[in-house]
């Protein structure tokens, strides 16, 4: 997703701010994942 603003040089902060964005993102979709664990079950077997 390209905005004017992502055209520009990225500060550290930005990559730091990613790093955690994508992290928290892995975490809820293993939480997500753990915690409706039957359901993904049970879609792999049909």
């Amino acid at each position: 997703m390209a905005t004017e603003e992502s055209a520009e040089t990225a500060s550290p902060l930005d990559d730091v701010m990613e790093d955690i964005r994508r992290e928290l993102v892995r975490r809820v979709a293993e939480d997500d994942r753990d915690a409706n664990r039957d359901i993904y079950d049970a879609l792999e077997d049909e």
